[in-house]
């Protein structure tokens, strides 16, 4: 039997022992809150440093992204706007690794500003065609009006205003048609195939200063082109010796060769003016070249059509032009090939070349009949067989093609000089040439040789005045036929 003093001994000690057990989980409680909340004070300053560095990361990103779109704004777009008109303007870059989220932004304005420039330069594409359109019409009418007083009145001073008139007209009609061209019209005349050294001639007389170029046709004889390349040449040939001449000496010649290559025929214009450095000789050959589209806001103020023009009719009619050789006198050599495609032989016997233009120095040409020096006229548009034609008698042939008078050309005379009036200068205007007439029509009316041999030199004022009396006669002649009921049609 347990006796109560050992009872109470042994109540004692486990209560004892269940004190210190409960002691030491309080004790191990409290440390282990304390290292929790020692631990979350930690945790919650690592927060507050974290925001801390994130509110700091955002603002850094802010400020960085507002100092890229200001840069964006202020130079780079502007800098991408104008580098869709002058591709040589640099573009900056962005700031800092943050603008490369602004490229889609500068794609899409150069997109838009394009297709603005595209819709803007259609415009006035199209306002400047209806514009080329009515002046080349109006330019037109007046053609007819000088052909028609040409024809009606004899006097020598007053032929040669017309002369100088017409050919001033001829000049308008280029530029007008350079323009209407560079604006996308088509060039506006249908033409029957033409001997090329006839459609080079025309081309040189619709310039002012035609006298200077000398013309070397090394061509076999009856070459020719094919209906729809004889105006695009002739346009391209005139403006290639508008730049010569514009560009060098009044006092040099430009010279021009036409030759037989592998694969056509080459027209080299050769000139003796100040040349061109090589980035503007490669900026005028990516020009006539005629791959790249050319707006009009690209020509220059006042625009610059001439070699934008040749680049619109290369690319047309399949033509090609060269500037990238300098000219061996010091200037620009210009090159017109044009492919075998494009050529054409018509039998120069039946149709000759027009009298004024440089013979072939190709041996076993045929000659050509001279023309009539009294019926001669002023030289008519390179390209103006597509328009209407006065229609005229027998002996008055219809006009062909306006052509420089070269050494070889039998000019008609000029107006008699008079008190207050100078006297002109030889072959001062280019001479049109005239229709063929048969050898026997030929015989009839041109001397034998010995009658010219024994023929005194006439003096310009009997010239003129055996002139003056056949126009009268032919003038009195049509006025007994239309009177009969039997004019010449």
């Amino acid at each position: 039997m347990i006796e109560i003093p050992e009872l109470a001994f042994g109540g004692l000690a486990a209560g004892t022992v269940s004190a210190l057990a409960l002691g030491s989980g309080l004790w191990r409680s409290r440390r282990e809150r304390a290292r929790l909340r020692q631990e979350m004070t930690g945790l919650r300053h690592q927060a507050e440093q974290s925001a801390r560095a994130g509110a700091e990361e955002a603002e850094r990103i802010r400020q960085a992204f507002t100092a890229e779109l200001e840069h964006l704004a202020t130079r780079r777009m502007p800098a991408e706007a104008s580098r869709t008109a002058h591709p040589h303007v640099p573009v900056p870059g962005p700031v800092g690794p943050e603008g490369a989220a602004t490229e889609p932004v500068l794609a899409a304005l150069r997109t838009a500003v394009l297709q603005e420039r595209k819709r803007v330069d259609a415009a006035a594409r199209a306002g400047m065609r209806g514009t080329t359109r009515e002046i080349q019409a109006s330019l037109y009418r007046l053609q007819d009006i000088l052909h028609g007083l040409q024809q009606r009145h004899d006097e020598p001073e007053l032929a040669q205003d017309l002369y100088s008139l017409d050919h001033e007209n001829e000049q308008s009609l280029r530029r007008a048609q350079v323009a209407a061209v560079v604006c996308g019209a088509w060039v506006g005349l249908a033409r029957e195939e033409s001997h090329l050294v006839d459609a080079v001639t025309g081309g040189q007389a619709r310039l002012s200063g035609y006298r200077r170029v000398k013309l070397h046709n090394h061509l076999d004889p009856g070459t020719a082109l094919v209906s729809h390349a004889v105006e695009p040449v002739a346009i391209i040939a005139a403006e290639l010796l508008d730049n010569a001449l514009r560009h060098s000496s009044p006092d040099t010649s430009v010279v021009v060769n036409l030759e037989h290559v592998h694969n056509g025929v080459a027209v080299t214009v050769d000139d003796a003016g100040v040349g061109m450095a090589p980035d503007e000789r490669a900026a005028a050959q990516r020009v006539v070249a005629g791959t790249d589209p050319i707006m009009f806001s690209d020509l220059g103020d006042p625009p610059r059509m001439g070699l934008a023009a040749i680049g619109q009719l290369t690319r047309q009619f399949d033509l090609s032009v060269d500037l990238s050789t300098p000219s061996p006198y010091g200037g620009v050599r210009a090159v017109l090939l044009v492919d075998k495609h494009l050529l054409s032989h018509i039998d120069p016997a039946l149709r000759p070349a027009a009298a004024s233009t440089s013979p072939s120095t190709r041996t076993g040409e045929v000659p050509r009949p001279e023309p009539l020096a009294e019926h001669a006229e002023p030289a008519e548009h390179a390209g103006h067989s597509g328009h209407a034609e006065h229609t005229a008698p027998a002996e008055y042939a219809a006009p062909a093609e306006r052509v420089e008078p070269a050494e070889h050309t039998h000019a008609p005379a000029q107006p008699t000089p008079g008190p207050d009036r100078p006297a002109p200068a030889v072959d001062d205007l280019p001479r049109r040439r005239r229709r063929q007439v048969s050898p026997d029509q030929a015989a009839m009316i041109r001397p034998s040789a010995a009658e010219t041999a024994a023929a005194p030199a006439r003096s310009p004022e009997e010239t003129a005045a055996a002139l003056g009396a056949l126009q009268s006669a032919t003038a009195a002649a049509r006025d007994a036929a239309r009177s009969e009921g039997t004019a010449p049609r």
